[in-house]
């Protein structure tokens, strides 16, 4: 929660050549620290300065909700409770801790940052922002937060939340993501932030966007803001930030095969690199658009071995640019094949399969299997 308030705190004030603030950036400060005070919200990560815990949480929340982060975040640290544990972890101890938290680059990109913190830095995490942005994984707004929240420094961040403050507060009405656009929100998010509590600021304006200033519906009476923000003021709270043009979501058809022997399925590792990187599988191809599933099963139950691939049902999954429609289909290897084990390819027992990491589709598939005998 807030430290106790100290002295008034002190902002960056527009360089020459910048654009002057509508308002004092000591004003923007003082009103979202005194509100913090009786607001912030109690979070695992929250009264700590340790910037392990820091940053494995601002990574876990890149596109994804607090409610989802907290119990992975709580079972992660109990395996890797600092730096040095995760980066002498392998790898496939940490996707499978990651797996159902989505965009698993980010799993890679942690244990490839805490390798390379104990390998150039002694285990001790950098503090300054050069070096930080060396890190895989880490941008420059991942970075302001390991700044402010773990070392006191002031460093400004850009996450979603202060991103939809920010065009508020300034009523853009532009492209967010555009790079004029990026260009004056972080000068703006600079201009703001105080050089005394910058700790508490950092956490006050993300929490500001994600339990007042949210994406719909903002609760502006309840703002601290409000008599400040050039939006309400404009009538345009409800819409800013400009929305991006929303492109059709492509569907993708796949087909999976359930190989079982002795009561045990097939499943094989995705590669590391690319989507879904490190996860496991059944036996999967894509349906060509000159072919069926059928055929496209029948193929790949003879690619590994398998005789009659038949229809066992299908599952839907969206991913964050595509949504899939995967026909799965139960086969048994034939009398005279033999599908060898390998590291990227084993057998697993059905009652295993549900603890294993694999990806969600392929973990929806599961449902379709009949109870083992």
């Amino acid at each position: 929660m807030a430290t106790p308030p100290g002295r008034r705190a002190k902002a960056r004030l527009p360089q020459a050549g910048e654009a002057p603030l509508p308002f004092a950036p000591t004003e923007i400060a003082r009103r979202l620290l005194a509100w913090y005070a009786q607001a912030g919200r109690a979070l695992p990560w929250r009264g700590t300065r340790d910037p392990y815990r820091i940053w494995l949480s601002e990574v876990m929340l890149q596109q994804t909700t607090v409610e989802a982060v907290i119990p992975y975040y709580q079972r992660f640290l109990a395996v890797f409770p600092d730096v040095r544990r995760l980066a002498a972890a392998s790898l496939d101890e940490v996707i499978a801790l990651w797996a159902g938290l989505g965009y698993y680059s980010r799993a890679r990109n942690l244990h490839a940052a805490a390798q390379k913190i104990l390998a150039r830095h002694a285990g001790v995490f950098p503090e300054d922002l050069e070096a930080l942005l060396e890190l895989p994984g880490i941008g420059r707004s991942t970075a302001g937060a390991i700044l402010s929240i773990a070392f006191d420094r002031p460093a400004p961040i850009l996450d979603g939340n202060v991103r939809r403050v920010l065009c508020r507060l300034f009523a853009l009405q532009e492209n967010p993501r555009g790079s004029a656009a990026e260009k004056k929100l972080w000068t703006w998010a600079q201009a703001l932030t105080p050089t005394d509590r910058p700790h508490d600021y950092a956490q006050a304006i993300m929490d500001l966007g994600a339990t007042l200033c949210t994406p719909r519906r903002p609760a502006c009476p309840r703002c601290p803001l409000s008599e400040l923000c050039r939006a309400r003021a404009l009538g345009l709270s409800e819409t800013l930030p400009l929305g991006r043009a929303k492109k059709e979501m492509p569907e993708v058809l796949h087909v999976a095969l359930l190989i079982e022997r002795d009561g045990a399925i097939l499943v094989r590792r995705r590669p590391y690199q690319g989507l879904l990187g490190g996860l496991w599988e059944f036996p999967v191809a894509e349906v060509p658009a000159e072919s069926t599933p059928e055929a496209t099963a029948a193929a790949l139950a003879a690619r590994h071995g398998a005789a009659r691939a038949r229809a066992l049902g299908a599952v839907r999954h969206a991913y964050s640019h595509f949504r899939l429609d995967l026909r799965l289909y139960l086969a048994e290897p034939a009398a005279t094949a033999c599908v060898a084990e390998s590291e990227e390819c084993r057998w697993v027992a059905r009652p295993a399969l549900t603890a294993l990491a694999l990806h969600g589709a392929h973990k929806k598939a599961l449902s379709l299997l009949a109870p083992a005998r």
